[in-house]
């Protein structure tokens, strides 16, 4: 017995069964399903797919595995497909097969044979964004990216940021961008004294025309234009410009030149006689003979010949004054005695009682306007009242323009005549007008006055 007495070779897992003459080795425990077991004691794989007894239906092939077979299908599935044990492709769910099939912060969707990836829905708000697994939503630091405030400080906030605006500018919460201030128009009329000018973060004064500006940089300093001679002759500072003038004599506004004062529309009243004109100026002139030009310069001054003793009068003459020369007058009076005597009948009838010579100079008025008052007769009459004289005046005789007349007036309660001029006479002219005082009373004249005014006309004016 080879088995008791240990004279059998059989392995570990076989135990030893003693046969006539022999023994043999036997498995311990059987081989299993799948298997059997060989004549030398080996668990041997059963090729079910050989032996016909596999289950496969005729659309799949026996493939022999160990221990056991499989059963394929002879057509296989379009990818993305199994087939399950009779035969039908079924989808395969990659989105559960598959460990995280698709990126961080998609979502796997399947698909018949396939799947896609699909950004997750997660809206954030502005100023976050998505984390890089898609899973949150964090704040975006827009001050990192630069460039934000267009050079200004940047201060980030949840969510959002603010700008540090410099000096000159204030943030804009609408459009979070630093906007320039224009104090030209927040702070009108008090940053310049003329006009403001608005410049990025600041502002800046100018002046107007004839003026610059202080030290201040803000107010403004009137300009000296005269320091530069923009006059050709005078020049006068004034506030924000200058005057130029001309020197006595000259006119005109940047170049001068002379004034021909005598040619000038009032040239006429320049002088009294006659104008000559001088650069820068004029003189006046006066006749030849008979006068001398006054110290003012203009005016003619007539030469008393007769105070002066440059007459040729007589000793039986009078000297009489004229404008521009004298006459050499002698008047006589009738040889009648003009008053009437006691028992004179024919006395009343040629009532002349006084004759009376009066001389005047008059010159050529240059604008006659008239009637121009020239002798006052003063009677011995006053004003007329029931009972009293009456005094009237009349003109015997004159020129032949009847270029006077005579007019009654009372004067402080006394009759007075008053000879006028009442047309112009040019000349040099000698007139004698004659004018009669007739004195009524009760409607008779009783005695009449005569005067005789001899008048010598000048040919000139002054």
């Amino acid at each position: 017995n080879e088995c008791l007495t240990g004279n059998h070779n059989c392995i570990f897992g076989l135990f030893c069964i003693n046969t006539e003459g022999s023994f043999r080795c036997q498995r311990e425990t059987g081989c299993g399903t799948g298997y059997e077991l060989t004549d030398n004691n080996r668990c041997q794989d059963i090729d079910e797919c050989v032996l016909g007894s596999h289950n496969c239906g005729p659309e799949f092939s026996c493939t022999n595995t160990a221990g056991s077979f499989r059963c394929r299908p002879k057509e296989t599935c379009a990818p993305g497909h199994v087939q399950d044990a009779i035969g039908n492709c079924i989808d395969i769910n990659e989105c559960v097969v598959y460990t995280s099939p698709c990126p961080p912060g998609q979502t796997c969707i399947n698909s018949p044979g396939s799947f896609t990836c699909r950004r997750n829905t997660i809206t954030c708000g502005r100023g976050y964004h998505l984390t890089e697994d898609g899973a949150r939503c964090e704040d975006v630091d827009e001050c990192r990216a630069g460039g934000v405030c267009g050079g200004h400080g940047c201060v980030n906030l949840i969510g959002s940021y603010r700008c540090e605006c410099r000096v000159g500018y204030v943030f804009n919460s609408i459009s979070k961008l630093c906007d320039d201030i224009n104090e030209c128009r927040h702070y009108p009329g008090t940053l310049c004294a003329h006009k403001c000018e608005n410049t990025d973060g600041s502002y800046r004064c100018s002046c107007t025309s004839g003026f610059k500006l202080a030290s201040d940089a803000r107010s403004c300093e009137d300009v000296n234009e005269c320091e530069t001679n923009p006059c050709g002759q005078e020049c006068a500072n004034v506030y924000g410009s200058y005057q130029c003038y001309c020197r006595r004599g000259y006119q005109g506004s940047t170049s001068f030149y002379n004034i021909d004062e005598c040619a000038l529309p009032t040239g006429g009243h320049v002088c009294s006689y006659r104008c000559a004109n001088a650069p820068g100026s004029f003189y006046c002139t006066c006749p030849t003979a008979g006068y001398t030009l006054a110290p003012n310069g203009r005016s003619c001054q007539d030469i008393d010949e007769c105070a002066t003793g440059g007459h040729t009068c007589s000793a039986s003459q009078s000297c009489f004054n004229v404008q521009g020369g004298f006459r050499c007058l002698s008047f006589e009076c009738p040889r009648r005695d003009c008053s009437c005597q006691p028992n004179d009948f024919s006395c009343p009838l040629d009532p002349v009682h006084l004759i009376t010579y009066t001389v005047l100079s008059l010159p050529t008025f240059r604008d006659f306007t008239g009637p121009e008052e020239i002798v006052f007769l003063r009677t011995a009459a006053a004003a007329p009242y029931p009972g009293s004289a009456d005094v009237m005046f009349d003109i015997q005789s004159a020129d032949d323009q009847l270029s006077f007349d005579v007019i009654k007036s009372v004067y402080q309660g006394m009759i007075m005549g008053v000879v006028r001029q009442v047309k112009p006479i040019t000349g040099p002219k000698e007139v004698v007008v004659e004018v009669t005082m007739n004195y009524v009373k009760s409607g008779v004249v009783s005695h009449r006055n005569i005067v005789e005014i001899h008048l010598f006309i000048s040919e000139f004016w002054f």
